[in-house]
């Protein structure tokens, strides 16, 4: 009895610690040879481009949409940045790749577009993603720095063109979902009392109990407002407090107005909140620390990690990409099943800690 969870918090830890576990057995068990890799990053990049492009579809015919850029935008950048990794490998040993090229471009125009047209919070993601993405696979393969200022003004010039095609389009066909002045404005009318309720009913454990949505009934941490998929909860019978229906309004407050440093402080505590920012940050320099013993190892012409080489670029990319805009932009990027998507980059990075120490 002692293993079941009792509140969303611990049920985050345990399933976590499932992931992580099981990703370090997936990672050192299965042979992950670059072509393994590629074919499997190219695969869900073409899943993923029908899965945004079915949903987008459904949103034109008023059929009802799933918003899966929420839920898969970084895994789409995974695949997309993987797969430009691969070819890059490819490329300096003389395969000729421009069949694959272009078809890796196409894939990426179009989740652009059909991620974008879902959600402009995908947009700031997806390029963000993309700049440092191929900043990550410039300093991989020793080119020159990519940080020049033409390539910086070109991705906020391709941001300011997105959301200003984003506006047209809702002009031109009268659906305010596609707005990003929409967005904005529901920010501006809403987020102030949002940050107010947090600032004044946060502690370092929890939060102030009777603040919550429940009420004097709420626990005065881990009150749902941060959490797993509704259908793992639900699946396992825990008794966790839960917004559906018409609650969803109430979640809001936090889940769609505010980052993610303000969602994991309120309901968790601003010990928890610095707690995880201190986990990217260690996930990233350990990443980074890998990365460049791969890299070392391939210049030695040790071909055995090339596979994992391109893995872990393309996992650091979307695992830093989401836990920026998560934190500080958007907190529903790291929430619900985002956030068990986020633990399962984190756990694609950690997983070849293990990897380089067994072969040391």
């Amino acid at each position: 009895m002692a293993f079941i969870a009792q509140n969303h918090f611990q049920f985050i830890l345990e399933i976590a610690a499932i992931i992580f576990a099981s990703m370090i057995f997936i990672i050192n068990l299965v042979p992950l040879s670059l072509s393994i890799v590629t074919f499997l990053s190219l695969f869900l990049a073409i899943v993923f481009t029908l899965l945004f492009a079915g949903d987008i579809a459904l949103l034109f015919l008023s059929f009802g949409q799933h918003e899966f850029t929420h839920t898969f935008g970084p895994i789409a950048l995974l695949a997309i940045i993987t797969a430009l990794a691969s070819l890059k490998i490819m490329e300096r040993s003389g395969v000729n790749v421009q069949g694959l090229k272009r078809l890796v471009y196409i894939l990426l125009a179009l989740i652009t577009l059909f991620g974008g047209m879902m959600h402009r919070s995908f947009l700031i993601l997806w390029i963000l993603g993309l700049f440092i993405g191929y900043l990550i696979i410039s300093k991989s393969f020793r080119e020159k720095s990519f940080l020049t200022i033409k390539r910086v003004l070109i991705f906020l010039g391709l941001g300011v063109a997105a959301f200003g095609l984003m506006e047209l389009l809702a002009k031109v066909s009268g659906m305010q979902v596609f707005s990003p002045m929409l967005r904005i404005n529901r920010l501006e009318n809403n987020s102030l009392s949002s940050i107010q309720m947090v600032l004044h009913n946060t502690n370092l454990i929890g939060h102030v109990q009777n603040s919550s949505y429940w009420g004097s009934q709420g626990l005065g941490f881990a009150d749902g407002y941060i959490s797993l998929p509704m259908q793992f909860i639900l699946l396992f019978g825990l008794p966790f407090p839960m917004f559906f229906g018409l609650l969803v309004s109430k979640k809001d407050i936090i889940d769609y107005m505010l980052p993610g440093t303000f969602g994991y402080a309120y309901d968790f505590g601003y010990l928890t909140m610095i707690a995880l920012v201190a986990f990217v940050v260690i996930t990233l320099i350990v990443g980074l620390k890998i990365l460049q013993k791969y890299r070392d190892k391939r210049e030695r012409k040790n071909k055995k990690y090339l596979g994992k080489e391109v893995l872990l670029i393309g996992s650091l990319t979307a695992f830093t990409t989401q836990a920026i805009i998560g934190l500080f932009v958007f907190n529903r990027t790291i929430n619900g099943t985002a956030l068990l998507t986020f633990i399962v980059l984190a756990s694609l990075v950690w997983g070849n800690v293990v990897t380089l120490k067994r072969s040391n």
